[in-house]
């Protein structure tokens, strides 16, 4: 698929995005954020197209619906992306040195951001909005699952855009193709960074096959401890709001480690899950408290010939697995071995128990006594996000504007040069 073109005008209108103030690029988003209200039934009837095409049954059905409600939150959103100080331009770092050459290390923008993600079409507008006021021009590539939406959802920017005056190549949709993927992934000298958001298959697929640079994003095997000094009714409430919230985002509860000493609460700490039949995988110990406390149907026994694809399982459903531990030490090797390295929690009265989970569980957020579902670039206040990155090198955890940044050193001199 020729697409060089395409991603020839999106790279020269990011060199334009160095010329727009923060007043304009904020004008724009509000704009847009306004255009989104006033344009509601229009996006639903694409989004309906979509619907229509989805089976209503899986988890994957409520990532691609759009309601009234939701995007009412998506118009909030992007108000309050224009609210947030800008990122690019900022002084991380500056000296003068002894033979008077002056350095600033300064934020600066990617440049072309390609985004590859899945059922997902709020995805559009937090990706837009992200690269516009971080100074990124972007390469949106959606799934055949939300092509209707993700249509509507970049014609109504072009739209809000060409009455701003703006060059509307800030911003295209790539066809909903394998091709269109592959060109994207080859796109060096084009796309900056590419950032795929979706499950642990499109992240391992990008990053094989990639040839620009890859933040990985997304996939979560998440754990929850409840430690031997955890209170119970706090551990109901925190796993029911991990694993039930929503169950088909990267944040929600996948597994449930539980020391040995409190297995005699586990049915309490798992009852409000009965509501909403989620189906649990235990271990021996697990299962055989939870017989005579837990459905029948919705209760499994993880066998030693299972437990790898059981533990190692990102459910996005109503679904999880428990595993019994006789220590802190070991609940943190089970998390090694099956984590992604997302979100972990430790659920404990014991402050120096949480610490060390906390300094030694490797992921990009770890909490104490809340739930995972916090993993979220609104609720650290960073506005939307872009993704969770999993990886180390470069942005960890919610990316947010300043994570849509990189750097460079402006150096200021009087005619100096160097010795030999």
């Amino acid at each position: 698929m020729e697409l060089t073109g395409l991603f020839s005008k999106v790279k020269e209108a990011s060199r334009c995005l160095t010329d727009i103030g923060e007043e304009r690029k904020n004008a724009i988003l509000t704009s847009l954020a306004d255009a989104i209200t006033a344009g509601k039934d229009s996006l639903l009837r694409a989004n309906a197209c979509d619907l229509e095409r989805a089976d209503s049954g899986s988890p994957v059905f409520d990532r691609l619906r759009l309601t009234g409600k939701r995007l009412d939150d998506i118009a909030e959103g992007i108000r309050d992306v224009a609210a947030l100080p800008s990122p690019t331009g900022r002084v991380l770092m500056e000296r003068t040195m002894p033979n008077g050459l002056r350095l600033r290390k300064i934020s600066v923008p990617f440049g072309v951001i390609g985004a590859v993600y899945e059922a997902r079409p709020n995805v559009s507008f937090d990706i837009f909005a992200l690269c516009l006021k971080s100074g990124n021009a972007c390469i949106l590539k959606g799934g055949k699952d939300a092509d209707s939406s993700n249509r509507a959802i970049v014609g109504l920017i072009h739209d809000v855009l060409r009455q701003n005056g703006m060059d509307t190549s800030v911003v295209e949709l790539l066809p909903a193709t394998h091709e269109a993927t592959a060109a994207m992934l080859r796109a060096t000298g084009y796309i900056d960074v590419c950032i795929p958001r979706g499950g642990r298959g499109l992240i391992d697929f990008v990053r094989r096959t990639a040839c620009v640079p890859v933040i990985e994003t997304g996939a979560g095997v998440v754990h929850t401890y409840f430690d031997k000094d955890g209170d119970t009714l706090m551990g109901s409430r925190i796993i029911e709001n991990a694993k039930t919230r929503r169950v088909s985002v990267c944040n929600a509860l996948d597994c449930l480690i539980i020391h040995s000493a409190r297995l005699k609460d586990l049915p309490a700490l798992v009852a409000p899950l009965k509501e909403h039949n989620v189906r649990i995988y235990a271990d021996a110990p697990a299962a055989a408290q939870l017989t005579a406390h837990y459905p029948e149907w919705l209760l499994g026994t993880i066998s030693p010939e299972s437990e790898d694809d059981v533990y190692g399982t990102e459910f996005m459903d109503y679904a999880m697995s428990v595993k019994t531990v006789a220590s802190e030490e070991e609940a943190l090797s089970h998390i090694a071995r099956y984590g992604s390295g997302h979100s972990e929690c430790i659920i404990t009265g014991d402050e120096r128990a949480a610490r060390r989970f906390q300094r030694k569980a490797d992921a990009a957020c770890v909490y104490w006594n809340a739930p995972t579902s916090f993993t979220d670039g609104a609720q650290f206040g960073l506005g939307a996000e872009i993704g969770i990155s999993t990886q180390k090198l470069g942005p960890r955890g919610p990316m947010g504007l300043e994570e849509m940044n990189t750097y460079k050193w402006v150096i200021d001199g009087e005619g100096q040069t160097r010795d030999a």
